[in-house]
């Protein structure tokens, strides 16, 4: 429970770099939580579109996860953690382990997150409050949707790997427009 609860605070120091949207000051708990969300999920599907199909299948190495089987990770990670914060049954569909195409691993990922976007858009501060089985202990949901965040940079890291692997420059990493280079310092100038 102390690793949770680590996690958990690790987790909300970091999210104000992700907060990109005005935060609602009726539900600032829930609505940080949500603008992390909407942040790694966008990261999640650019990352899925930019590795091309024939790459899917890639693994560095045999006792790890292909390309394809983390996006199919994380689909069903979104079902699992948003279904636990909303109360209703898991679909449990398995996307690991029965997608195998490019095409229906993103198309699957969009419908994850289709769905993980209901719990997000309607958590309040007061609903996240409320306490939920998370692997046999009590949690808060505001918890569970927290480490659904940080579940998710944790597999964005592995496919930023596999994406440098391949050549390609993943999506926090590309220039949102180029910088005007920097004039040197002075002290810099006479060296």
């Amino acid at each position: 429970m102390r690793k949770l609860l680590l996690a958990i605070l690790l987790c909300l120091l970091a999210l104000p770099a992700f907060s990109q949207e005005k935060q609602s000051s009726d539900n600032p708990f829930s609505g940080i939580n949500k603008a992390g969300y909407t942040r790694t999920k966008g990261i999640l599907l650019r990352s899925a579109d930019k590795m091309p199909e024939e790459n899917y299948g890639f693994k560095p190495v045999d006792t790890v996860r292909t390309y394809g089987q983390i996006i199919g990770h994380l689909a069903d990670a979104q079902y699992l953690f948003c279904s636990i914060a909303s109360g209703d049954k898991n679909p449990g569909l398995n996307v690991e382990k029965t997608k195998t195409s490019k095409a229906d691993l993103v198309a699957a990922l969009r419908d994850a997150f289709a769905y993980c976007d209901k719990v997000y858009d309607s958590m309040t501060d007061t609903a996240s409050l409320q306490t939920v089985k998370f692997f046999g202990n009590d949690a808060p949901k505001y918890a569970v949707l927290q480490i659904n965040v940080g579940h998710n940079m944790e597999h964005y890291g592995n496919l930023v790997t596999y994406m440098r692997m391949k050549g390609i420059v993943p999506p926090t990493s590309e220039q949102q427009g180029a910088m005007p280079p920097q004039k040197p310092a002075d002290s810099e100038q006479k060296k």
